[in-house]
């Protein structure tokens, strides 16, 4: 690669946001996965990374074949996540919105049937639409009330 394809090349990754994926093993066979944005030139504002969302327990069970899959799509393996120390990876942007919207839904639900509805809800969304929900659950004042719509919207309602 040419030092003007490098350098043009880092100029562009600076452009856009930084997030990562923070994973860890808890105790016995569980899982935690988490999603951070990162201090970034496109987010002058993020001066530290800012946490948006984590799944763990039940719920991340419930998921984590989806969530396998997809992070095979694009090359992250899981299978051998530290004990005391999260595991650090780089995600695009798409990734982290989707999944943190996806974390942020699921996490104090309770219904198996309702978790597989808002799941393939979220996974079937768009970019745009997934950051969307996101950001009016991140920045409004009633945060709950926003996922609450959004899993009403994603449940189909039972005849």
């Amino acid at each position: 690669m040419s030092k003007v394809t490098h350098l043009s090349a880092a100029k562009h990754a600076s452009a856009l946001p930084q997030y990562e994926m923070r994973a860890r093993r808890l105790a016995g066979s569980d899982i935690e996965v988490e999603i951070w944005q990162l201090p970034a030139g496109a987010t002058p504002h993020i001066r530290q990374p800012t946490y948006i969302a984590g799944l763990r327990g039940r719920n991340l069970s419930l998921i984590e074949h989806r969530l396998l899959r997809r992070l095979k799509q694009s090359r992250i393996d899981l299978s051998n996540l530290p004990t005391f120390d999260a595991l650090r990876i780089a995600v695009d942007e798409e990734m982290a919105i989707s999944l943190g919207l996806l974390f942020r839904a699921l996490a104090p639900m309770r219904n198996r049937e309702h978790i597989a509805a808002v799941a393939e809800g979220i996974e079937a969304m768009s970019k745009e639409e997934a950051g969307y929900w996101l950001g009016m659950a991140m920045h409004r004042k009633h945060p709950r009330r926003v996922l609450m719509a959004l899993r009403f919207l994603l449940i189909e309602p039972k005849p």
